[in-house]
């Protein structure tokens, strides 16, 4: 095998003058110049026309170009029809045309694009494909159960000349090269690992053997003046048959002189979810393991650093230290687009944080959502939703009243086009919901986000005022003055369906976690059992919470596991497991009937079968409803219909836009509630 030249070993590293590179330095693979060392990688977007690249694709990776990313893997595309892991997973055979629309646009703005390429193997579908998945061994995943075929030779030819295949046709449509996919969800990793390869054939007995195969025959293909950059799982975190970090060293060490990049990530079929996590794990988990691979590749390619990096920060650190020479940043650009060209102009605080949260970027999953992101919900809708950028010809005079997510981000548009906005909020202090939500735990990190929406609506000049209760004859004064209004009133308690009798204690979830954690004193001293009818972060939250004071913590589901909306985040498993080892008893299959003092009457959903519950109190996580105190329109977030902090911020965004752009009332007609997409410029309404 011929290879790339070798990347300057680790002490030298330099960027401009000899200094250490810079995360806005330029960087050379395969002879081609990234405009920075910062990566927007391969992921999930249900963006596809079909199996194809779209043209919501195009707008998607073009507006991370155009923020500064310097190297732009695209959606890993299935490089043979007997892989079809998702609906709207890419297809090789059908994607040139979407590539070489992408490769124009891209490096328009200097960014280097490369094709993700692999097959998901056991991992994949057959609802889709109709056929049978294919595997190193017949080894059921542990997600689908599903028994896949053993590949033979034949197969093993045809995987081979279709991955060299597929790079072919990526470059020809004027992509800079590929990166090929041996990770968690990969048929390439499913070769290299004892848990999943069982052969007894020099496939077996060699492990490393069809991925060197692949990286020949795709080298060969694509020749060196072409980026080939590969994506090794180096921890399957299952030490005791799957791939290890020293076991993946030597892998890295045999192939790198072959590679320009390699990109260092965790993770198998046994835990997909510690690919990329939630914000339960730390930003950079995957340091450490960057620096152990990129120490045994010596320089013989560019190592890649992967793992929850957000922060421009933390990722120049990364450079700085050695552990890596780029580094992926991929839901820090999905929330923030123009990342790299703030922090290049050194305004690193304007930049949009990532939360971590994955409620909007983790897309696998059978509803199809399209990627967009809590923080920026524009992501993924380029092409459909008006940007929030921009300034219009007349300034309005604006009320916005609430201080949540809705509020803040529906002042920071207007008051960012150039109209003239108060916000008046009830509380003492903005944020509203999120701020609440971020009172406990690991959620602390969604404070970020309320931190930095309220930073900016200072700094565009809006008058903020707090701990003002607006009234509805103050709103009608506020209308007959010609000014707009926007409500954005949040959520007061639901409704209960079940007894609480007199001297029992039941105290709401969101007043709790408001005057957290001094409100606990208030449950008393015996043990709290958390009511979670809805399964989302909440109800575990506020268990967790409970539990790391000391307090005797039970829970009650009418679900089979505790939090079972978390599966859409990768965190299920794991919370389960924090209850468990935080001594939480979850009482699972049952909802709750009555709350007596010192007791509550549970019954199980199936047998009918009740039973009593020790606890002094009752921390209700149900439902919310509208606040409609205020009457009129337009409104948005919460007072339209409680749900999460995405849907505020896309309704606070879209509210304000249609208030920017109407010249008397807004889209939405009498409602005034905002249409799901409001009007492209220059559309008819």
């Amino acid at each position: 095998m011929t290879g790339p030249a070798a990347e300057p070993p680790v002490s030298a590293h330099p960027g401009a003058a000899g200094r250490p590179a810079g995360l806005t330095d330029p960087v050379r693979l395969a002879g081609r110049t990234a405009p920075s060392r910062v990566v927007f990688g391969p992921h999930e977007t249900n963006l596809a026309r079909r199996r194809a690249v779209s043209e919501r694709h195009v707008a998607y990776y073009e507006r991370r170009a155009a923020g500064g990313a310097g190297l732009i893997v695209t959606e890993t595309a299935s490089v043979h029809a007997s892989d079809w892991p998702y609906e709207r997973a890419p297809l090789a055979g059908d994607c040139a045309p979407g590539w070489a629309a992408t490769a124009a646009a891209c490096h328009a703005h200097g960014a280097l694009v490369v094709a993700g390429l692999g097959h998901a193997g056991s991992q994949g579908s057959s609802a889709y494909s109709q056929s049978a998945l294919w595997a190193p061994s017949r080894v059921p995943d542990v997600a689908s159960r599903e028994l896949p075929m053993e590949l033979e030779q034949p197969e093993i030819r045809q995987l081979r000349a279709a991955f060299a295949g597929s790079a072919g046709r990526a470059v020809a449509a004027d992509l800079d090269g590929v990166e090929l996919d041996a990770g968690p969800y990969s048929l390439l990793r499913q070769f290299l690992s004892g848990l999943t390869n069982h052969r007894e054939d020099r496939y077996g007995t060699d492990r490393t053997l069809l991925l060197r195969e692949v990286v020949t025959a795709v080298r060969a293909e694509i020749g060196t003046d072409h980026i080939l950059g590969l994506r090794l799982s180096c921890d399957e975190l299952a030490p005791w048959a799957g791939i290890t970090p020293d076991h993946a060293a030597g892998i890295a060490a045999a192939l790198a002189p072959h590679l320009d990049y390699l990109t260092v990530v965790r993770g198998s079929a046994m835990n997909t979810a510690a690919y990329r996590p939630d914000l339960h794990t730390g930003p950079g988990f995957g340091t450490a393991l960057a620096r152990t691979v990129r120490e045994a590749v010596a320089g013989a390619a560019r190592v890649v650093l992967q793992g929850s990096v957000v922060d421009p920060a933390q990722a120049q650190q990364a450079l700085d230290s050695g552990a890596a020479c780029l580094v992926e940043m991929t839901r820090a650009q999905i929330a923030e687009p123009r990342l790299v060209a703030l922090w290049r102009a050194g305004n690193g605080a304007r930049i949009r944080p990532c939360v971590l949260c994955n409620q909007r970027c983790q897309v696998r999953d059978s509803r199809n959502p399209v990627v967009s992101c809590v923080a920026e919900p524009r992501s993924g809708h380029e092409t459909q939703d008006l940007a929030a950028e921009g300034h219009d010809s007349t300034a309005r005079d604006v009320l916005v009243v609430g201080g949540g997510p809705a509020g803040l981000e529906a002042a920071r548009v207007l008051a960012g086009r150039g109209h003239r906005v108060e916000l008046a909020e009830r509380r003492a202090d903005l944020g509203g919901a999120l701020r609440t939500a971020a009172a406990t735990g690991a959620r602390i990190r969604l404070v970020r986000l309320t931190d930095w929406l309220e930073a900016e609506v200072r700094r565009l000049g809006v008058t903020v005022r707090t701990g003002t209760e607006v009234t509805p004859e103050e709103l009608a004064a506020v209308r007959t003055s010609g000014r707009a209004v926007l409500l954005a009133t949040g959520s007061v308690p639901g409704p209960r369906a079940y007894t609480s009798e007199a001297g029992s204690m039941v105290v709401d979830a969101a007043e709790l976690l408001a005057g957290w954690p001094a409100s606990a004193d208030r449950l008393g001293d015996g043990p709290v059992l958390v009511h979670d009818p809805v399964g989302d972060p909440v109800g575990v939250g506020v268990a967790e919470a409970l539990a790391a004071l000391g307090r005797t913590t039970s829970l009650v589901t009418q679900d089979q596991v505790a939090g079972t909306q978390l599966s859409l985040t990768g965190d299920l498993a794991d919370a389960n497991r924090r209850l468990q080892q935080a001594g939480t008893t979850v009482h699972k299959r049952s909802v709750l009937r009555r709350v007596t003092p010192g007791t509550a009457l549970i019954e199980h959903v199936l047998t009918g079968e009740r039973s009593e519950v020790p606890c002094t109190a009752v921390v209700h996580c149900g439902h919310r409803l509208p606040d409609e105190t205020l009457p009129g329109a337009p409104r948005a977030g919460d007072c339209v219909a409680p749900r999460t902090v995405y849907e505020a911020m896309l309704e606070g965004r879209r509210a304000a836009l249609a208030l920017a752009t109407a010249d008397a009332t807004p889209y939405g007609g009498a409602s005034g509630r905002v249409p799901a997409h409001p009007p492209m410029a220059g559309a008819a309404r």
